[in-house]
């Protein structure tokens, strides 16, 4: 039997983890290829685009793929849609894999928004000098707010558009609270901008700018397509294979 898991993410990581030991199973593993050193997982690993939902679906026909795990981060929309249309036109069992998204406790100060351009507009009455958490990509919706100064932090160096007063700093989670603490101090930062990514990794950042009093825009997570069963964790995705691929009849599964 053959899985295909559309990944890149811890989550994606921990499910082929899981079912690496599971004679009679090949898992490929797709990356999207946009960050540089990505930390792959045991299995086959292909890098880069189908061509959309027909070259997606092309594929799951000519490698006779059984059943697809999107777990993908949770802003990457794009590819999940395309999933669930190439995934309907095969008759190919499709399960999306979402962390649960963060949920604000008492003494937040979270902004929501429904994209980062609503994010940029909404700064400058929050604050001026801004920790952008958002990843390297879509920077060039803020690249407009030359009264504004950023610390950007991503796993990659962005590229053009960006804001004009901009410091980068390259790190990849798992990030701890005293370091996102000493973080926000050291470059007096007033307001932080994150996505509903969820999961542990980043969330130290939100503790951080509680306790210090800070606004936060969070930007919401797009929809998961209608009609796609969701799970939470990869031991939910690992049950849900046992009773679409039949993992109890192979061997390595108990």
């Amino acid at each position: 039997m053959h899985l295909l898991i559309l990944g890149g993410t811890t989550e994606a990581r921990r499910l082929a983890e899981l079912l690496d030991d599971i004679t009679g199973l090949t898992v490929t593993n797709s990356l999207a290829g946009r960050v540089a050193n990505p930390r792959l997982p045991p299995g086959r690993t292909r890098v880069g685009g189908f061509g959309g939902a027909q070259g997606l679906a092309a594929w799951l026909r000519e490698h006779e793929v059984d059943a697809v795990v999107d777990a993908t981060h949770p802003f990457a929309g794009t590819i999940s849609f395309n999933a669930a249309q190439a995934a309907a036109a095969t008759h190919v069992p499709l399960l999306a894999l979402r962390r649960p998204g963060w949920v604000p406790v008492e003494g937040d100060r979270w902004h929501e928004v429904g994209s980062l351009g609503e994010a940029a507009r909404s700064l400058p009455a929050l604050g001026r000098r801004v920790f952008l958490t958002t990843g390297r990509m879509g920077l060039e919706a803020f690249a407009a707010l030359d009264d504004l100064w950023f610390l950007v932090r991503s796993v990659d160096a962005p590229e053009p558009p960006c804001p004009s007063r901009m410091e980068v700093l390259l790190d990849r989670g798992p990030f701890v609270l005293d370091g996102e603490r000493a973080l926000l101090r050291r470059h007096r930062i007033d307001v932080v901008v994150t996505k509903d990514s969820g999961g542990a990794a980043t969330a130290p950042k939100l503790t951080a700018a509680r306790e210090a009093g800070l606004p936060v825009v969070v930007v919401r997570r797009p929809p998961t397509p209608q009609g796609v069963p969701v799970v939470p964790d990869p031991a939910q995705a690992v049950l849900w294979l046992r009773q679409h691929l039949d993992l109890g009849s192979l061997r390595g599964t108990d």
